[in-house]
C-alpha cells in the first residue's frame, strides 16, 4: 500500500525509522511545527527550528525516498508563554516557502486568553497567505474545547473544507463531521486512538475526509501506526481502494490545497554522499 502520513513529527525520529517507514509503504509526509519537549526561551530557538523543519529535515526524509513537507505555526502550548509571542512576527516569512503546506499545529492546549488570541491570529495570516490550517484540539475538556474550536474558525472565515480538525476520538468525531471540516486521527500505541478503533469510527462515519496519521513525538509512538490501521482496514472486509482513500488520496486532497506538494518518487536509500549544507546522512567513514 501507498502511504502519505499527514502528521508525524520526524525531528524526534532516527533514520532507522526513516528506513521502515520507506520499506511500509510511506512516500510522503508532514511534519508539524511542535514543542521543544521544553520550554523554547527565545524567538531564535523557533527560527532555528523552523529552518530545520524546511531544510535538514526535508533533505534528511529525501535520502531515505520519502517527501518531506511540513506546517508552521506557534503551538498552543507555548502560545501562553511571553517569551515566545514575537515569533507569531517572523511567520510570514516562514509560511511563503516551498514545501510548507499549512498553518499549524494551532488550536488550544489549556483555554487560554492567550491561546485564544494566538489562535485568531494564526488563522488570519492562514487566510493572507491562502493556506489550509491544522488544528490540534485540547487534551483535555476535548468536547468542549473542539465545539469552540470550530466557533472560533468560524468567525474567521475560513472555509471548513481548509481546515483539519486534529486528534479526535469517538467523543469529537460527530460535531467535526457536521462541520464540514476534516477529520484528524492520531494512532498510538497506548493513548488517543488504536487502529480498531479507527476502523470503527470509519465503518460508523464513512471515509470522506478522514485523515490518518501517526504523531511518533517526543513519547511512547509508533510511525508504522498508518499500516497498521490499512492492515486493521483489511482484516474488516475494506478493499485496497479504500485503503488507498483514507491513507493516500484524503491528505493529498487536503494538502493540495495549498498548492505546494510534490509527490514525485525518490529512490529509497542509496548510500551516496550527498550533503546539505556540509553534512550527510552517512557515518562511519563509508564511501
Amino acid at each position: 500500500m501507498r502511504i502519505f502520513d499527514p502528521h508525524i513529527h520526524m525531528t524526534s525520529r532516527t533514520t532507522d525509522d526513516y528506513e521502515a517507514m520507506y520499506a511500509a509503504g510511506v512516500r510522503a509526509l508532514v511534519e508539524p511545527a511542535f514543542w521543544l519537549g521544553q520550554p523554547r526561551t527565545s524567538v531564535g530557538s523557533f527560527t532555528d527550528y523552523f529552518d530545520s523543519l524546511i531544510g535538514w529535515e526535508r533533505f534528511r526524509a529525501a535520502q531515505f525516498g520519502i517527501r518531506h513537507h511540513c506546517t508552521i505555526a506557534l503551538n498552543p502550548k507555548e502560545a501562553n508563554d511571553p517569551r515566545c509571542r514575537e515569533v507569531l512576527d517572523v511567520l510570514p516569512r516562514y509560511l511563503a516557502k516551498d514545501g510548507v503546506v499549512a498553518v499549524g499545529e494551532v488550536g488550544y492546549d489549556s483555554m487560554t486568553p492567550e491561546e485564544d488570541d494566538v489562535f485568531a491570529r494564526q488563522l488570519e495570516l492562514a487566510k493572507e497567505h491562502e493556506l489550509p490550517v491544522m488544528v490540534h484540539t485540547p487534551h483535555r475538556d476535548k468536547l468542549e474545547g473542539t465545539k469552540r474550536t470550530l466557533a472560533v474558525v468560524r468567525e474567521s472565515g475560513i472555509p471548513m473544507e481548509h481546515v483539519l480538525v486534529d486528534h479526535l476520538n469517538e467523543v469529537t468525531v460527530g460535531v467535526v463531521a457536521e462541520s464540514g471540516a476534516w477529520m484528524g486521527f492520531s494512532i498510538y500505541p497506548d493513548t488517543k486512538m488504536d487502529e480498531h478503533r479507527m476502523v470503527a469510527i470509519l465503518r460508523e462515519y464513512g471515509l470522506e475526509r478522514k485523515i490518518v496519521n501517526s504523531a511518533a513525538d517526543w513519547g511512547r509512538s509508533d510511525p508504522l501506526k498508518t499500516l497498521k490501521t490499512g492492515q486493521a482496514m483489511l482484516a474488516d472486509g475494506y478493499e485496497e481502494s479504500h485503503v488507498d482513500t483514507v491513507l493516500w488520496q484524503n491528505p493529498v486532497d487536503f494538502y493540495a490545497q495549498s498548492g505546494r506538494l510534490t509527490l514525485d518518487p525518490l529512490p529509497g536509500f542509496s548510500g551516496e554522499a550527498s550533503e546539505f549544507q556540509g553534512n550527510s546522512v552517512l557515518r562511519g567513514g563509508r564511501k
